[in-house]
């Protein structure tokens, strides 16, 4: 069987590339990616400027700075990195249909069938570079090998590393290339996990994959018991480049089937029906807003909700269809608030969740007599254009500023989490 040729391409300092491609003028200047209002949050991304001064990911915003007086803060905008890196993907489908997205800014290509069309691995790693930065103004690091794991080893360890940021990992130069490395260095192995084979005496790579499997499941089950088997051939063909494993295209084409946003609240502050229905409706303008950004609109409605005074608990979740697939705030939220005022029983509120389903295109909608339905689409658009550019907290309706509101708050997070 013919050797597979994979590609693990890495974006170099994702966020903070897309930032700088963005505004030129930030070019030469040390760009961290972060909430500037929020001195003890935490870097998400800096560039290579940025990095020669010491500032790290996850390193505090305030202890950056001072390594960096000039350096720039960004508040992130996952909506942007997000579509940047869908386009990054079309570039690489354009090349093989065999891609896989890993991360956000890493991406496994299977180019094996691709080759015959350029004269090298190099030329066409090059030529997919030159593509990405044009079209993004972003650099990307390429490895190769024959496995996924392989690549995914040659990009973090040796591309990542090269000016031309390419490098080939292959079964025959992993013994020199890759066996002399620190343990630490192999893939999945942390701190905890280095600790484990340093104690086993086995510092490097090459002490794991030199062992036969048979003893190396002996110094496992030594240091970690003897349900440590699985563990144990898990590293010693990591150590060795083995993965069969295929890419998996597709996943990014998967259809969306649902688009659902919750919060968890403090109940002793969500007793009265005014507060709550200031979060319901901020949930749904949330929904609705992914929704069309996802290009569907949705047939079915459901609420969800947790209640508790302390003593009682309760939860419900119950779901309404509409009269016609929507994502129009004002359409939805009409219908949330009737289903969560139905079934609540007045108890304080610990959580509530929105989801919209039985999702359509909304390239073609239902008119009606009564409602400019493609005039409130365009406004809503134009909405949605001015949060992604912006911030999701430069639009907010006049009930998010009130102490009950929440958007405020989920503008200066992500995922849920502070950064």
């Amino acid at each position: 069987m013919k050797e597979r040729t994979l590609f693990l391409i890495d974006c170099q300092s994702f966020y903070a590339s897309v930032e700088k491609a963005a505004r030129p003028e930030l070019k030469n200047r040390p760009v961290a990616i972060g909430d500037p209002e929020r001195p003890a949050g935490i870097i998400l991304a800096a560039c290579p400027v940025a990095k020669a001064y010491g500032v790290t990911t996850a390193q505090r915003i305030n202890e950056a700075r001072v390594k960096c007086p000039d350096l720039v803060v960004i508040r992130p905008r996952m909506r942007m990195y997000i579509r940047i890196s869908l386009l990054i993907t079309k570039i690489y489908e354009s090349y093989t249909d065999q891609v896989e997205p890993f991360s956000i800014d890493e991406q496994f290509l299977d180019v094996t069938g691709s080759l015959r069309h350029y004269g090298s691995v190099e030329e066409l790693a090059r030529n997919i570079q030159t593509r990405v930065q044009l079209s993004t103004g972003i650099w990307t690091r390429v490895g190769v090998g024959p496995s996924k794991i392989l690549a995914k080893t040659a990009t973090d360890n040796f591309a990542k590393q090269r000016p031309d940021g390419i490098f080939k990992l292959n079964y025959s130069n992993i013994e020199q290339e890759l066996w002399p490395l620190p343990v630490s260095k192999m893939y999945m192995v942390a701190g905890r996990m280095t600790d484990h084979f340093m104690r086993m005496g086995l510092p490097t790579i090459g002490d794991v994959a030199r062992l036969e499997l048979g003893d190396f499941k002996q110094k496992m089950r030594r240091e970690m018991g003897k349900q440590s088997d699985l563990k144990a051939e898990y590293y010693w063909q990591v150590a060795r480049g083995i993965d069969p494993s295929a890419i998996k295209p597709g996943i990014r084409m998967k259809p969306q089937q649902s688009i659902s946003h919750g919060k968890t609240l403090r109940a002793s502050l969500y007793r009265s029906l005014e507060d709550i229905e200031v979060v319901l409706l901020e949930l749904v303008i949330e929904v609705c807003r992914r929704a069309r950004s996802y290009g569907v609109m949705g047939q079915v409605i459901s609420v969800g909700a947790a209640e508790t005074d302390g003593e009682k608990s309760r939860s419900f979740g119950r779901q309404a269809t509409l009269s016609q697939p929507s994502s129009l705030t004002h359409e939805v939220a009409e219908a949330a608030g009737r289903l969560f005022r139905k079934h609540w029983s007045g108890l304080p509120v610990a959580r509530l969740h929105i989801s919209l389903d039985q999702l359509t295109s909304d390239e073609t909608y239902q008119l009606t007599l009564f409602e400019d339905r493609p005039r409130a689409y365009s406004m809503e658009r134009t909405l949605d254009g001015i949060k992604d550019r912006f911030g999701s907290d430069a639009i907010l309706r006049a009930s998010s500023l009130l102490e009950a509101g929440v958007a405020r708050e989920r503008a200066g997070q992500i995922g849920g989490h502070w950064i």
